[in-house]
């Protein structure tokens, strides 16, 4: 007598449940990338039809007779500026936390000293400290030391929390790095700079790709430190988002959001692709 086939509650709960996570997760962004396009300049929430004059205006195609919000208009160079400020703060800061994070790792992983676990802590604390709090500490520093607040504070101040990730990224890749290779190519002859170069360096590359590409990304997004470390004549795109939200959300901030989105998925799957190509 053949057995009644049954389905288990489980597999089908946890289904469920990962659909739900998705769709929560993912539901405003699409809802951001829809209205995007709502051709009504007042009320995003109500739609008017369907209209690409918001993207034409981010990239200086303004349309006759639109319209558009003052902050887009009276200065049409203010968004080109904003965006240049953040992306020589994501590549510097991602430069120079990718190099202190990087040697940092290294450090810790190839010698012993004391203190190293106390150290190794503390490494960790620019991450699990409130945003607020690091952004106030900073403000502090900077001046109190006298320095201007600028690009190079903003810069300064991102490389604090971003060595960090870079340093987790890369510690993770020399935990599995087989050091039998280092110690063969000291045998051969080869220095300590030789072998970095020829031998560890090559094998490490996909975490510092990795930690590059996720300082890059957290540190174009950042908002509540750069709120308080940047000059007054100094805003990043993040901080222009949040400018313009103060007086309602446009679909001009929305189709600005989309274009934020997009190219972060870019560099997310270009670090991925790399690093697939590398390993």
């Amino acid at each position: 007598m053949a057995k009644r086939g049954h389905i288990s509650i489980g597999p089908v709960a946890l289904n469920i449940y990962g659909m739900t996570f998705l769709i929560f997760l993912y539901a405003p962004l699409a809802l951001i990338f829809f209205y995007s396009f709502n051709a009504n300049p007042i009320n995003m929430a109500i739609w008017s039809g369907f209209t690409l004059d918001w993207y034409r205006m981010l990239f200086g195609m303004q349309p006759a007779g639109a319209a558009f919000d003052a902050a887009f208009t009276e200065n049409p160079d203010r968004i080109y500026q904003v965006v240049r400020n953040s992306l020589i703060v994501a590549l510097s800061a991602s430069a120079i936390s990718t190099a202190i994070g990087t040697a940092t790792a290294l450090a810790t992983a190839r010698f012993e000293f004391f203190g190293k676990r106390i150290y190794q802590a503390l490494l960790f604390l620019p991450m699990i400290m409130p945003d607020i709090v690091l952004g106030i500490a900073l403000l502090i520093f900077f001046v109190g030391a006298g320095f201007k607040l600028s690009l190079v504070t903003i810069i300064i101040g991102h490389c604090t929390f971003l060595s960090c990730y870079v340093y987790i990224v890369v510690s993770a890749r020399l935990v599995s790095m087989d050091t039998a290779l280092e110690k063969a190519s000291a045998d051969l002859g080869a220095g300590p700079i030789t072998t970095f170069r020829r031998i560890t360096l090559p094998l490490i590359m996909p975490g510092v790709l990795g930690g590059f590409l996720l300082a890059f990304i957290i540190s174009l997004d950042d908002v509540v430190i750069t709120y308080f470390i940047a000059g007054v004549d100094t805003q990043t795109l993040p901080l222009f988002i949040l400018a313009m939200l103060r007086r309602g959300i446009r679909p001009q901030i929305n189709a600005l959001a989309v274009l934020l989105i997009v190219f972060s998925f870019v560099v997310a799957s270009a670090g991925l692709y790399l690093r697939s190509r590398k390993t």
